[in-house]
């Protein structure tokens, strides 16, 4: 893994060292932010997205219930009991099972989104360093050429307040 990164205490030196970055012409997707804490009135914290998860969510719903429906219907078509007039598929008995389906479609289907967007389980390397968790704010770039390597470095290094460090 090679990577260069610095470490901040300051939030604002922490948008100076991504706008820095950006302007070394590093890309949005490839600049790593990390914080133990939100920052959410500087630009660096809102780099990330709203994701569909809440749709997906919804969709895997809809297939459990009816996955719940076509289960306890056909069941009880395919093994009918007729008990003195009452219908062979009852709704109110089959609704518990319809709503267990309906949950356990929808967590699966969040549980699948989550591995899939968090790229679970993964192969590659993550840049991280335990200072983030005592309140250092890291900025920095995960597998950078050499070339790259060494304009990133002198970036980082142009922002005052930082702790600039590399991984070979």
């Amino acid at each position: 893994m090679k990577a260069v990164y610095a470490l901040y205490t300051d939030p604002d030196a922490a948008q100076l060292a991504v706008d820095a970055l950006r302007a070394e012409g590093v890309a949005e997707r490839d600049i790593v932010v990390m914080s133990s804490e939100p920052f959410e009135e500087y630009e660096f914290s809102h780099r990330d997205k709203a994701t569909w998860l809440h749709w997906i969510a919804g969709g895997g719903g809809l297939l459990g219930m009816f996955a719940g429906y076509l289960l306890t219907s056909t069941t009880q078509q395919l093994w009918p009991l007729v008990t003195s007039g009452m219908p062979i598929v009852s709704t109110w008995p089959n609704t518990i099972i319809v709503f267990e389906m309906t949950m356990l479609g929808a967590i699966l289907a969040t549980v699948i989104a989550l591995f899939v967007t968090a790229s679970l389980p993964s192969r590659l390397s993550q840049l991280y360093d335990n200072a983030v968790t005592q309140g250092y704010i890291l900025v920095g770039v995960d597998g950078p050429s050499d070339e790259l390597a060494a304009r990133l470095d002198r970036a980082l290094a142009s922002v005052e307040g930082g702790q600039v460090k590399s991984i070979a």
